[in-house]
């Protein structure tokens, strides 16, 4: 499932090429591409009808375009937005109204300049679009109604790495589990936890309690800087499910310590990485700078 780099990635696409223009149709393809809109596909056409996308957001792995009455206007709450979730193989992609049909096409958005059009593209369909209003966020903001709740990420300017720490060690958890809780810290998933694990030279397992406040502001700072990195490279893509708005996918799997290499040697010690199951997932990590601890939390 794309991470915080790879909705960036999107996000970016996004304000460059549809922000500040005015939906003309939406055509749904696939119903089960709005089954998070309960109204059904008639209501989610008719809020986006009419409607300019007034900016693209993101908090953590969230993703939605807000909108507005007019060009340059500022959503305010209450005002919809069209929450996106990529899935496993969600794609929004800018084509020009020429373009083949892409065989896993689920939603259509033209626009009344008669520009390229908006496409939402799933092979998989677990991914899926619906409009809800803006609300107050918990850590301030507005955000869509469903994800009102998400804590800020480490790229947002009003991100207070101090208050993450101590929301991490208040957990009592497995040091991982509590990367990926949303509701501490968004944006980081099971790739560029295990990358800033490696970086952080933490175990996965490590019970939060028992974690000092400088460890903690060393994994999250590790996490930011492996996040800006991958970013950088246009996000992780292993095959082509994930890619940009324009269809190119990121490179910085090849640039990955952790996750993935399993049997390969560490970068920095030469040991071998360690795959373990996590929560139907893995983990990957290192033996050696990465010590397992004794009251691991698994």
């Amino acid at each position: 499932m794309p991470e915080l780099p790879e909705v960036e990635v999107v996000r970016r696409g996004l304000h460059d090429h549809v922000v500040g223009r005015r939906i003309a149709t939406v055509t749904v393809a696939h119903p089960r591409s709005i089954r998070r809109h309960a109204a059904g596909a008639a209501d989610f056409t008719g809020r986006l009808a009419g409607r300019v996308i007034g900016a693209a957001q993101r908090r953590g792995k969230y993703l939605w375009l807000e909108l507005v009455d007019a060009p340059a206007s500022v959503a305010t709450a209450g005002d919809d937005a069209v929450l996106a979730h990529l899935g496993m193989s969600g794609q929004m992609l800018v084509e020009s109204h020429d373009s083949p049909d892409e065989k896993h096409l689920r939603v259509r958005v033209t626009f009344d300049d008669d520009g390229p059009e908006l496409r939402f593209v799933d092979q998989r369909t677990f991914g899926g679009l619906s409009a809800h209003p803006l609300a107050p966020a918990a850590a301030g903001g507005l955000l869509p109604e469903p994800v009102a709740h998400i804590a800020r990420d480490p790229m947002d300017p009003e991100f207070t790495l101090d208050d993450a720490v101590a929301g991490i060690r208040r957990r009592r958890t497995g040091l991982k589990r509590a990367l990926l809780d949303q509701t501490v810290v968004s944006g980081i998933g099971n790739i560029y936890a295990d990358e800033a694990l490696w970086r952080a030279k933490l175990h996965w397992a490590r019970p939060t309690e028992t974690l000092t406040r400088a460890q903690g502001r060393a994994v999250l700072t590790a996490a930011s800087e492996v996040m800006d990195a991958a970013l950088a490279q246009g996000g992780t893509s292993f095959d082509a499910l994930y890619v940009d708005v324009n269809g190119a996918s990121g490179y910085f799997d090849r640039s990955l310590d952790a996750y993935g290499q399993v049997d390969k040697p560490c970068r920095r010690c030469g040991t071998p990485i360690r795959r373990d199951p996590f929560m139907n997932r893995s983990s990957f990590s290192c033996p050696r700078c990465q010590p397992r601890p004794r009251n691991a939390h698994v």
